[in-house]
């Protein structure tokens, strides 16, 4: 079996979130003193005397609201539940005992789960508050009182939380999934791409830009292999980043990039290049992560014969700056060539994990400096004496050479276009590192 789920649950703005952080340790889910800024699952593995688990952090639940956004919310809500194994319950001290807290507490008795009544914001030191005792009526357990700030308490609700657990089959994941990050502007479809893979609604998807919040992880295990998509808030220009939560979005959207072997940049076919593609892939390229550029909503692209041959030239010029990376032209919306994602996914990984022998390498390198030879300044010209590949992801080369300076841009491009055509490296940036021979050692 997998690890087992705990989902936190409860009306909004009890602290859900900062719990949720508390708990796992990190800054993950977004904390705000705004009613629904959590709107998708949030998914993390933590620990706790020495066995882990998954904690999910979830939107608070409005069950009467008729606004599109909260009932989607619900849902997202309803799912955790569903497929978690056990639910922290969470209500607020300082607001008491309020009737969405009795309607959320019928939801969860419906649901049959185990759950563990978790009283936020008892932050005074001390005796029991007095007011945790009315929360007794909620006929849930025995409250716990906890300070999600401070952490006061977060071990015994573990503990407690912990006897409705079954750790016996435990198995954990390896290292042979691919962390895939899905990255864009806001409204190109990542969620609707993410939940197209799953075959369920895993995130919110609307036409309102900015709906996706916090990066979303969604673990893929099939045939074709193991992925962690991970599906991130749009990436605006910073002039048009006015919400304090949507900042810390797009932090969160760069932080997944970091996180991700494999980035996949989305983008608009009704719209084309623009360019903050340009600014989110040159991040993803700076980072040395491996490249796909996925444009979406093809099927709403008028075509005919060479529409699609004219609009990858077009993007090859636009992203001449990573002519690395491939293009595919899908629909997330009716799952237009959505199944060649997976071996590309898995190419490209290769690709930026590869690991070429020095042998090899020199053996080119002699090859390439016969057919084109280095450059020359006042009479000195380069020596290339060898090459040595140091690291992967990015592969990463180190050439060992007489003078630094002669070793000039342009000609680093003629030996990496080399290195490429023979080795590939298709879907991955090449770094150089240049170093002078010591010539006292010599």
């Amino acid at each position: 079996m997998l690890k087992p789920t705990i989902a936190v649950v409860g009306r909004p703005n009890v602290g859900k979130s900062t719990l949720f952080n508390k708990l796992v340790g990190k800054r993950i889910a977004i904390i705000e003193d705004t009613p629904g800024v959590t709107r998708d699952r949030i998914y993390s593995d933590c620990e706790w005397r020495t066995k882990e688990f998954v904690l999910v952090d979830t939107g608070g639940i409005e069950p009467y609201s008729t606004d599109p956004i909260l009932i989607q919310m619900k849902r997202q809500v309803e799912v955790a539940i569903q497929t978690s194994d056990a639910i922290i319950f969470v209500v607020n001290l300082q607001d008491g005992l309020t009737a969405t807290d009795q309607e959320v507490a019928v939801m969860l008795r419906k649901s049959g789960k185990p759950v563990v009544l978790c009283v936020n914001k008892c932050d005074t030191v001390g005796g029991i508050p007095s007011g945790l005792y009315e929360f007794y009526s909620l006929a849930m357990g025995e409250p716990i009182g906890v300070s999600s700030v401070h952490g006061h308490g977060t071990g015994d609700l573990l503990d407690e939380t912990f006897k409705h657990l079954n750790f016996s089959d435990l198995e954990d994941y390896g290292e042979d999934y691919i962390k895939v990050s899905i990255v864009g502007k806001p409204n190109v479809g990542k969620s609707s791409l993410v939940n197209k893979i799953l075959g369920e609604d895993r995130v919110i998807v609307s036409e309102v830009a900015g709906t996706t919040r916090d990066s979303i992880d969604t673990v893929i295990e099939n045939d074709k292999g193991r992925f962690v998509f991970i599906d991130t808030a749009g990436i605006r220009k910073k002039a048009r980043v006015i919400e304090s939560i949507e900042r810390y979005s797009v932090i969160r959207a760069y932080m997944a990039v970091d996180r991700a072997e494999i980035c996949i940049i989305m983008i608009d076919g009704e719209v084309g290049f623009t360019e903050q593609d340009s600014k989110i892939a040159g991040y993803a390229h700076e980072e040395g992560k491996g490249c796909i550029i996925v444009v979406n909503k093809w099927d709403l692209v008028e075509k005919d014969t060479h529409t699609m041959a004219n609009y990858r030239k077009t993007l090859e010029q636009d992203f001449s700056f990573m002519s690395y990376a491939p293009f595919l032209f899908i629909s997330a919306k009716t799952g237009q060539r959505i199944e060649n994602l997976y071996p590309l996914i898995k190419f490209v990984n290769d690709q930026n994990s590869i690991r070429i022998s020095t042998g090899m390498l020199n053996d080119l390198l002699a090859t390439a400096t016969g057919r084109v030879q280095p450059p020359s300044d006042k009479g000195k010209r380069l020596k290339i004496y060898y090459m040595t590949q140091a690291s992967t992801r990015p592969p990463t080369f180190v050439a060992f050479v007489n003078n630094k300076d002669l070793f000039h841009f342009s000609y680093q491009r003629y030996i990496e276009n080399q290195i490429r055509g023979t080795f590939g490296l298709e879907g991955t940036p090449v770094r150089f590192i240049v170093r002078e021979r010591d010539k006292k050692k010599k």
